[in-house]
């Protein structure tokens, strides 16, 4: 069994094209997740592949046109005060009480969001929906992602505060674009998560802890690399545009000890292990039975729908003003 999801697996990752610039990551954590997964989901898993890759990255797509989406992305955790932040209730209607729900969602709501998600994911399972696991799964899988990121648990989301404006996408969408073909992505088996409320918690933390050496490097590393070398053009359609230099970018990607690839990898093996913590919790129904191509098609139509009024990239994000950073 292992072997032959290991074929699986480099054959999913060798047929995929190459995705639109900015969601490479979010569409990358999605698919290989569904390799993390037991023989008895699987087969439902791989049936929708193609879906919950592509569409790992309708969350952001609604953040354009959605008011209350960019705040289920992102936590500024700092702005309650310094690590590990235990001023912060965990559960919602305590933080609530605390806060005003206001204020929460003001700095971001992503461990909540995910908890909730997971609880939906639970019911979907337990009624047997197929159109809401699918749906749900895939989506639940943009937030998990979304928490692993450094940037998205601060104030300083795009290095706006220490004059490091860009940094955000430099982190999650060039340095993923450019190495992660050569990432390693065999990362163990899904598991049990037996209190996802911390388990969410506990990946925003160390997402923050990392976030002081995700801007001091590049700045250290910016005083120290030639001022030439720094940026480089490249050719995107018929669009001429201004990236970080292959070479400026390895080298913070080396100073930082492979930080993304390591972030990435945890991506995969959490969404797995939420997926199938879900599917625990709801009795662990036959998802064979489930196997419909009609349920996709019909979804699908769905998101083809929500993307004709889509020219997101010329949109600002609804609920929170962010410099042009490429993918969130």
């Amino acid at each position: 069994m292992k072997r032959c999801t290991l074929i699986l697996l480099f054959l999913y990752l060798g047929t995929t094209a190459s995705p639109p610039w900015g969601f490479w990551a979010h569409k990358r954590i999605n698919r290989i997740a569904v390799f993390t997964l037991p023989e008895e989901m699987l087969g439902f898993y791989k049936h929708h592949i193609e879906y919950i890759t592509a569409n790992a990255v309708n969350p952001d797509k609604r953040r354009y046109s959605t008011a209350g989406e960019a705040p289920r992305h992102y936590i500024d955790i700092d702005h309650y005060g310094t690590y590990p932040f235990d001023s912060v209730p965990r559960r919602w209607d305590d933080a609530v009480a605390k806060f005003t729900e206001d204020t929460l969602l003001a700095y971001g709501i992503v461990p909540w969001h995910v908890n909730r998600m997971s609880w939906w994911l639970t019911d979907a399972f337990k009624e047997r929906d197929a159109a809401k696991i699918l749906r749900l799964s895939t989506e639940l899988g943009h937030y998990i992602a979304d928490a692993h990121v450094p940037l998205h648990t601060t104030e300083n989301y795009n290095g706006q505060l220490t004059n490091q404006i860009g940094i955000h996408g430099f982190w999650e969408s060039r340095i993923p674009e450019l190495f992660g073909d050569d990432y390693d992505y065999f990362v163990g088996k899904a598991h049990y998560i037996d209190k996802p409320l911390e388990e969410i918690w506990d990946i925003v933390l160390e997402s923050h802890r990392l976030v002081d050496s995700v801007l001091s490097l590049e700045k250290n590393l910016r005083a120290e690399f030639p001022s030439d070398q720094v940026y480089s053009y490249e050719q995107r359609g018929n669009v001429t545009t201004k990236v970080y230099s292959l070479t400026y970018t390895k080298a913070y990607d080396d100073r930082m000890n492979d930080m993304v690839e390591r972030r990435l990898r945890d991506s995969v093996i959490d969404l797995g292990s939420f997926w199938f913590t879900a599917w625990v919790n709801a009795g662990q129904p036959d998802l064979d039975g489930l196997l419909n191509p009609k349920v996709a098609e019909e979804l699908q139509k769905e998101n083809e729908m929500m993307d004709k009024d889509s020219t997101y990239s010329n949109k600002k994000i609804i609920g929170r003003e962010h410099q042009n950073t490429g993918s969130e």
